[in-house]
């Protein structure tokens, strides 16, 4: 049964309020609606745990900031680790990384983009599986609960559950993501929430069930009192989907499965958000590119928007889906993307 209607602003206007437009009369039929355009500033999750801040790992420097928000991106996407945020199961919080955490978002913010916070841990905390005896998902929920009070305060930002969980059943990361959601309501933050599924939280295994139940079927009974959220997918466009390989032979395919999760949220009245995509500069991989993001932007009833995987001051140069400016200028990847911000679209600019 087709569950009640969510306006797809209403994350958008939260989250980026001077960016949405609304045309709400008596009987309006339509709305203008801002799209996330986000990027990925990789940095803070690399390294090993230990490492020295500013030798094993960084967060995103002013001038990265200031290229992508001078290129037309409204948002980032803020990896970082877990573990160093919170060393101990709960435990408070570290004062230091937390303080480089807010600060970075507070630059960010200054630069006119919104945050999404991102704990870049596929679902784990140092190995171990939420919802194991090591990390029962009471201490998934306690985190979110401390991160959550900690972020109040500062506008414009949303909160990612957890990057790409995996190796976990869609009914037990299901209760763990609602654990976490109530956790950050009951601190009385009303933030736009991001929730993945399991496998990846793949676009193109979204209505699969070769992990167990499918996330379309499971993930339905997420239960947010403040009714703000939305369901995040990632989605490459290599051979096996990973983003690993340096081409994009299953580009229609990538683009068939956005068009398939579009539809599910449309069904059962959802929105959902595409936290990661790339590809490689080669010539056949680009026009994908292009491709892609026009097809989240055309169906921006439903896709609140997208970021790209990723930039950051750390990636090699030869980082084949690196989109970090180089010496000479723009990668070939900014290139299209600015042709395409260009371009009239689904989204309200």
């Amino acid at each position: 049964m087709k569950q009640r209607s969510r306006k797809i602003d209403r994350g958008v206007s939260r989250l980026l309020g001077v960016l949405v437009s609304l045309a709400v009369a008596a009987g309006a039929a339509e709305a203008k609606t801002a799209c996330l355009r986000g990027v990925n500033l990789a940095g803070a999750e690399f390294g090993s745990l230990g490492d020295e801040y500013g030798k094993g790992y960084i967060y995103p420097a002013r001038e990265t900031i200031d290229y992508f928000a001078g290129k037309g991106f409204n948002t980032v996407r803020l990896p970082f680790l877990w573990e160093r945020l919170q060393p101990q199961l709960y435990k408070g919080l570290d004062s230091a990384e937390l303080e480089r955490l807010l600060d970075t978002v507070r630059l960010i913010r200054a630069g006119g983009m919104a945050v999404i916070l991102d704990p870049h841990n596929y679902g784990r905390f140092r190995g171990q599986p939420i919802g194991s005896e090591t990390v029962p998902q009471s201490a998934f929920a306690d985190f979110w609960r401390r991160l959550a009070a900690a972020a109040a305060g500062i506008d414009g930002i949303a909160f990612g559950l957890m990057n790409e969980p995996y190796g976990i059943s869609a009914e037990d990361w299901l209760s763990a993501a609602n654990s976490a959601i109530g956790a950050i309501r009951q601190t009385g933050a009303a933030n736009l929430v991001l929730v993945p599924g399991t496998a990846w939280t793949g676009a193109h295994s979204w209505l699969a069930g070769d992990y167990g139940t499918p996330n379309a079927a499971a993930m339905l009974a997420i239960s947010d009192p403040q009714d703000n959220y939305a369901y995040e997918v990632h989605q490459y466009l290599d051979t096996d989907f990973s983003g690993k390989n340096t081409e994009c032979s299953r580009a229609a395919d990538a683009v068939k499965a956005i068009g398939d999760v579009a539809g599910w949220l449309r069904e059962h009245g959802q929105r959902g958000y595409l936290g990661e995509l790339a590809v490689p500069a080669t010539p056949d991989c680009l026009p994908a590119l292009a491709e892609m993001v026009r097809t989240v932007e055309q169906g921006a009833d439903v896709w609140l928007g997208w970021s790209y995987w990723a930039g950051g001051e750390w990636w090699p140069e030869n980082e084949p889906l690196n989109i970090q400016p180089t010496k000479g200028g723009d990668r070939p990847q900014m290139q299209v993307l600015s042709r395409v911000f260009s371009e009239q679209s689904g989204c309200d600019r």
